[in-house]
């Protein structure tokens, strides 16, 4: 079975976003790794603190082996043949947790702030600022030293990665952006900008995205 076949599709000459299956096969992951150009991991279900290496708290949620396992497996893939990758809540958690970082498994219960992480319902509406470190890929897109994002998460990075660089905090210290200098395109953020499209940070970030990912598919085969 060609799964890379079965899984690309085209629609009047464009490439479009695709959701992947959920599986832990090692050969359809590896095929879906090399069918794409690039790889927006999303918010969702609670890391396990077993890839980590701690026990699993009371204050941790839900947590879905299947899915741990295949994103592992995916990133893995993806950063060795140097696919854009943009994390996004979760997709930030796991990055850090696979390249050797950590988490907290509640701030509620582990981490001391007066910012509100878990905000309600609307989520286009900004909870808190998060200062955005100069010399960086996210401070050279947005040109600002400073925005402020929506929140809504009860995770975070606790230690981060050596592989990863910060590209942002908010103000209590919580890491809310990072990128892995040593490949092309791999960016996390811990907000949601897919709640905010008419937010033009927002936008410029998946356009960053998309662009990485043209320019993968313009190369030749």
């Amino acid at each position: 079975m060609d799964v890379a076949r079965i899984f690309r599709w085209y629609y009047t000459g464009r490439r479009l976003p695709e959701h992947l299956p959920l599986t832990d096969n090692n050969q359809i992951i590896r095929q879906l790794s090399k069918t794409y150009d690039g790889f927006l991991f999303t918010g969702g279900h609670d890391v396990s603190p077993a890839l980590y290496n701690q026990a699993k708290s009371d204050q941790c949620g839900t947590v879905v082996e299947i899915r741990d396992s295949m994103e592992s497996k995916l990133l893995t893939m993806l950063i060795d043949l140097n696919k854009p990758v943009f994390g996004i809540c979760r997709g930030i958690q796991i990055l850090n947790v696979l390249l050797g970082g950590s988490l907290y498994q509640d701030i509620n219960t582990q981490f001391q702030s007066n910012i509100n992480h878990q905000q309600c319902p609307p989520y286009d509406i900004p909870s808190h600022r998060v200062n955005i470190a100069k010399n960086t890929p996210l401070h050279d897109l947005l040109r600002k030293d400073a925005i402020h994002v929506n929140s809504y998460h009860h995770q975070a990075i606790n230690a981060i990665s050596p592989e990863l660089t910060v590209m942002a905090t908010s103000p209590d210290g919580l890491v809310e952006a990072v990128y892995l200098p040593a490949k092309k395109f791999v960016w996390a953020v811990q907000w949601h900008p897919e709640y905010s499209p008419l937010d033009e940070n927002s936008k410029k970030l998946f356009s960053a995205f998309i662009a990485a990912c043209s320019s993968l598919a313009q190369q030749p085969l």
